[in-house]
């Protein structure tokens, strides 16, 4: 048996204006995925625990079948692990994103223009954190290069009673005066980020965008502490061998924590411009070697955060046609296999932000073929149905309870 789970990232949403009052989900053509609904089950799925925050982070934890409240100590300490940080107990570990803020003189009124610093390159930005290193960095923080946007900052014999380190895609279009720590010890980290304005306006990787007509990456934003992680082993626990593919370190680091195989696909970006074939390609190879394979695809959940309703429509789209479109043939070939599709949880067009709503699950045997005299996968739709798993880690084992028998 083979198992393929193919993650949506933020793909749930409430109605939009923009598109008539209806879902991106709603909106988006998806025969491929519409075709698994009709002979699959489908439900909805409580992936953020209550008391819990709705991030990537936790809810794809959760869908990987590990509970948060017993494994999660920080997204930030995963990302670091995919990127080869060698992190101690006493570490503390913070998600460096490289943002744009605007120009207002002092820093406490700027307003967060665009926490992905305009989608910067990779290779532009790791010019940056070098130099970032070099101008910050000593025996107590020490800063490593991620991948576009995304990077980690190491705080030697640290804190995590720090108040709140806001997340920059939650106050997009905002002031940041509201969103900054006032927590004595975080302090020292605040100071950072407010010397980073300065000198980086003047490092020559944002000279150079600036006169492309490009968002400078102005400014380091420090969040998403978290401690050393340890997840059980995917294996032992589901006795399959697993793979996770995705552009986005947070994932390949539950991969490595868990075991799992997390290779890399050329072209994988996390947004709508990303390899989406490759990553197709790069699954069915994986099950040659492994039982189970979950492909992670960030494109929507950009969407939601940048306000891009046509886009997010187009992301979904593009999954349906170019991922499962690229693997369900190939997975028809095998005498049986099962496949599940869902988001980990909502990024709504309307808030720009993660969303602790239960969302949408399909999951479809080729063995179990039936019809459901369901037309469509929405969020309704799966609502409608009137199955509710109430504890979001509990699903992985229903997905694989044929292996465990």
């Amino acid at each position: 048996m083979k198992y393929v789970v193919v993650l949506y990232d933020g793909m749930a949403d409430y109605p939009v204006d923009a598109l008539n009052g209806k879902t991106p989900m709603e909106v988006a053509k998806k025969p491929n995925l519409d075709k698994l609904a009709r002979f699959g089950k489908m439900g909805i799925v409580k992936t953020v625990g209550d008391g819990l925050k709705p991030g990537s982070d936790i809810a794809n934890m959760s869908v990987l079948g590990y509970n948060p409240k017993e494994c999660y100590t920080g997204r930030s300490p995963l990302e670091a692990v995919s990127i080869g940080v060698d992190m101690k107990d006493t570490d503390i570990i913070f998600r460096c994103n490289l943002v744009t803020l605007s120009d207002e003189e002092n820093y406490e009124d700027k307003t967060m223009v665009d926490y992905s610093a305009g989608d910067i390159s990779t290779k532009e930005a790791r010019e940056i954190i070098k130099d970032v290193e070099k101008h910050f960095g000593n025996d107590i923080f020490k800063f490593y290069g991620g991948v576009a946007y995304r990077h980690c900052l190491v705080w030697n014999n640290g804190t995590l009673d720090l108040g709140k380190m806001t997340p920059p895609h939650d106050i997009s279009g905002k002031v940041i005066k509201e969103h900054l720590s006032t927590s004595p010890n975080a302090q020292k980290l605040i100071k950072m980020m407010k010397e980073s304005y300065d000198f980086l306006m003047e490092h020559p990787v944002n000279k150079e965008r600036i006169k492309r007509g490009e968002k400078p990456a102005n400014s380091i934003w420090l969040w998403g502490e978290g401690t050393k992680p340890a997840l059980p082993d995917f294996k032992e626990k589901y006795n399959v061998s697993g793979s996770i593919i995705s552009a986005v370190d947070l994932l390949k680091g539950i991969a490595k924590c868990a075991n799992m195989s997390a290779p890399e696909v050329e072209g994988a970006t996390g947004y709508i411009d990303t390899n989406f074939v490759g990553k197709a390609k790069c699954a069915l190879d994986e099950l040659k070697t492994h039982d189970f394979v979950y492909i992670h695809l960030e494109a929507p959940d950009e969407c939601g955060h940048r306000n891009e309703p046509h886009n997010k429509v187009k992301s979904i789209e593009m999954i349906d046609e170019l991922v499962l479109g690229t693997i369900l043939p190939e997975l028809e070939k095998l005498e049986d296999y099962k496949i599940m599709v869902l988001p980990d949880h909502p990024t709504p067009i309307k808030t720009m932000t993660h969303a602790s709503d239960p969302v949408p699950y399909m999951i479809y045997q080729k063995s179990k073929h039936a019809d459901s005299g369901i037309e469509t996968f929405t969020e309704n739709t799966a609502k409608e149905t009137g199955n509710y798993v109430d504890i979001g880690h509990e699903l992985m084992n229903e997905f694989i309870s044929i292996r465990n028998a």
